[in-house]
């Protein structure tokens, strides 16, 4: 890979890392919700389930799921109805997220759900599909070599910007965790938030050239 490539995707995708989409305000939802442990277990998810549509868009199997309507519909919605199943989950747990003991329940399908939150967003795949092939070198001796590099790369930028955001939100969610109400409301109101970015999901259209 050339070397004016390789920087000029370096700037591209730390710009894009810092922007907040919609993995950043998961994690948050997340920490907010069920604590800093859950939070990183929640960014170490979907780190893997980034690093699986980066397989997957250098394999050519992302672009085929693009490229039809049918398959694209179902791994959206799968993805959608899993996001609000979480939302609705977390709203009903409020009231037992009440001190920082509960920080240290739950990592393991923590980890589980953002793995499956990120690879069942075809969002995600389409992403990656659209910008990392810009940077590409086509005399390059391999390709997919190149891709998964490049997508790596990209997905530990993603990773280090959210592990920022959940020591922020640990950092809030530390200030309010002996006022009762408060942090009860706060949960509830990352369960709401949670199950909105699954329909926001739902409401996502194919990619035109899909």
């Amino acid at each position: 890979m050339i070397e004016t490539n390789i920087w000029l995707f370096l700037a591209a995708a730390c710009l894009i890392a810092a922007v907040p989409g919609p993995g950043i305000f998961y994690v948050a939802a997340r920490t907010l919700s069920d604590g800093r442990a859950s939070g990183f277990a929640s960014t170490a998810g979907t780190a893997l389930g980034g690093l699986v549509h980066v397989v997957a868009g250098s394999l050519g199997i992302s672009a085929i799921i693009l490229a039809s309507a049918e398959l694209f519909a179902a791994v959206k919605f799968v993805g959608a109805l899993y996001l609000v199943w979480l939302g609705i989950k977390t709203f009903r747990s409020a009231s037992y997220v009440l001190s920082l003991e509960s920080e240290a329940a739950g990592d393991d399908r923590a980890f589980r759900d953002g793995v499956l939150v990120e690879a069942l967003n075809p969002k995600t795949a389409a992403f990656f599909l659209a910008f990392i092939p810009q940077f590409l070198d086509p005399a390059g001796s391999s390709p997919t070599l190149q891709f998964i590099m490049l997508g790596a790369i990209s997905v530990a930028l993603n990773t280090l910007a959210d592990i920022v955001v959940v020591l922020m939100a640990s950092a809030t969610r530390t200030q309010l965790i002996g006022r009762p109400h408060l942090m009860r409301r706060l949960a509830q109101g990352s369960g709401i938030f949670i199950a909105g970015l699954g329909l926001s999901l739902a409401l996502a259209r194919r990619p035109a050239n899909g």
